[in-house]
C-alpha cells in the first residue's frame, strides 16, 4: 500500500466513538449553561441536557466529522429545548405581574404553580472546571437572574440567536447553518431581540466586566449573614440600598423599598427569626440556603436567597421558597441543633 493511500484511508477513518463520548461530556456544563438560558428553569435545562446527551449518544456513528461535534451537539440542544418551549408561556418573574405590594399578610395569595416562575442556577453547573477567567465571568454575567428573565420575552428562535451570537460569540454564518436559515435572517433576527432587552433596559454578555464577582462583597455578605442570623433587621435594612427590591416566588407578592421590606420582615416575614444561613452561588451572585428553626430544635429548609449587590449595598433580594433547590446546589437536608 503507497503512503498516499495510507494517509487517506486515515483521514476518512470515522472517529473514535469512545473520543467522541469522552468529548460529549465535556461539554455538558455549557450545554446546561445553555439550555438554562433558553428555558429559564434549572430543573428543566437539566433534564433538557440529559435528552441531548441520549440523543446524541444514539446518532453518535452517524457522525462524521464533516463539521465540529460541539455544534452538531448544540443543534440537537436547540431542538430539544425549542420542543420543550412549545406551546408553553414564558417563565416570570413577581415583578412582571404589576407593581409592589403593602407589606401586609393580608396580600398574601395563593402559591402559582412552579413552571410560572423563573428559577435560580448553581454558578457551579454552567462553569466548566478549569475554565480561563474571562469565560468564567461572561458565563456567571449571562446567568444573571435579570438577563435570563429577560431572555423569556424573546421568541424562542431569537433567544437561540442572542445567547449564540452574544454569549458564546458564534459567526452568523454558523448559527445560520444550525438554524438552517440565511446570515440576513439571523441577523434580523438578533437586531429584534437586542431590541427587547434594550427596552427592558438589560445589557449584553459583554458587560461582564460591570459586576464584580460575589468575592469581592465578603465583609457585605458577612454583616448581611449576621444580621439575619441575630434578625437584628435594622442593621440589615441599612445594608440595603433605599429602593430595594425583594421578592418570593411563587408568591406574585414584592416588596420595594426599605421601609416595606423592614415592615415585612418585622410583620407577617418574623416566622423567620432563628434563621440559619448557608453560603452558595446562583446566577452569577451571592447567594444563601435559608434554613428555619423548627420546635425540634432542627433547622429545616425554607428558601434560597440570591442577592442582588450594586455598588456598595443590597439592590434585590430574590427568596425562592422551592425547597427541591437544596440538593441541586449542594446544600443539606437538614442542620440538626448545635451543628
Amino acid at each position: 500500500m503507497s503512503a498516499t493511500t495510507t494517509t487517506s484511508a486515515a483521514v476518512s477513518r470515522p472517529p473514535d466513538r469512545a473520543e467522541l463520548e469522552a468529548q460529549l461530556e465535556r461539554f455538558r456544563a455549557e450545554l446546561t449553561g445553555y439550555s438554562y438560558r433558553m428555558l429559564g428553569s434549572s430543573f428543566e435545562a437539566e433534564d433538557a441536557v440529559q435528552e441531548t446527551m441520549i440523543r446524541a449518544w444514539k446518532a453518535l456513528d452517524k457522525f462524521d466529522g464533516r463539521s465540529s461535534l460541539r455544534s452538531w451537539v448544540y443543534r440537537i440542544a436547540t431542538n430539544v429545548c425549542i420542543d420543550a418551549l412549545n406551546g408553553r408561556k414564558r417563565r416570570a418573574v413577581p415583578m412582571d405581574f404589576g407593581g409592589p405590594s403593602e407589606p401586609r399578610a393580608e396580600n398574601l395569595r395563593e402559591p402559582l404553580p412552579d413552571d410560572t416562575w423563573l428559577e435560580p442556577m448553581p454558578d457551579a453547573r454552567v462553569t466548566p472546571s478549569g475554565s480561563d477567567p474571562a469565560d468564567t465571568a461572561v458565563a456567571r454575567e449571562s446567568i444573571r437572574l435579570a438577563f435570563v428573565a429577560a431572555l423569556q420575552h424573546l421568541p424562542p428562535r431569537q433567544r437561540v440567536v442572542l445567547i449564540l451570537r452574544e454569549v458564546l460569540c458564534w459567526k452568523a454564518a454558523e448559527v445560520a447553518e444550525l438554524l438552517g436559515t440565511s446570515v440576513a435572517s439571523v441577523n434580523s433576527a438578533l437586531q429584534r431581540a437586542r431590541a427587547t432587552l434594550d427596552d427592558r433596559g438589560i445589557g449584553g454578555a459583554e458587560d461582564a466586566a460591570a459586576s464584580p464577582p460575589p468575592e469581592d462583597h465578603v465583609e457585605l455578605l458577612a454583616k448581611y449573614v449576621a444580621a439575619f442570623e441575630s434578625y437584628d433587621m435594622q442593621t440589615l435594612v441599612a445594608l440595603l440600598h433605599e429602593d430595594a427590591e425583594q421578592n418570593m416566588p411563587p408568591l406574585e407578592l414584592w416588596l420595594k423599598g426599605r421601609d416595606d421590606i423592614l415592615a415585612w420582615m418585622l410583620g407577617p416575614g418574623a416566622e423567620c427569626r432563628g434563621s440559619r444561613m448557608l453560603p452558595t452561588s446562583a446566577n452569577g451572585a451571592p447567594a444563601f440556603g435559608q434554613y428555619r428553626l423548627h420546635p425540634d430544635g432542627v433547622h429545616r429548609p425554607w428558601g434560597l436567597q440570591v442577592l442582588r449587590i450594586e455598588g456598595d449595598r443590597i439592590a434585590g433580594i430574590s427568596t425562592f421558597l422551592d425547597t427541591r433547590l437544596f440538593a441541586l446546589f449542594g446544600l443539606p437536608a437538614e442542620l440538626p441543633p448545635g451543628s
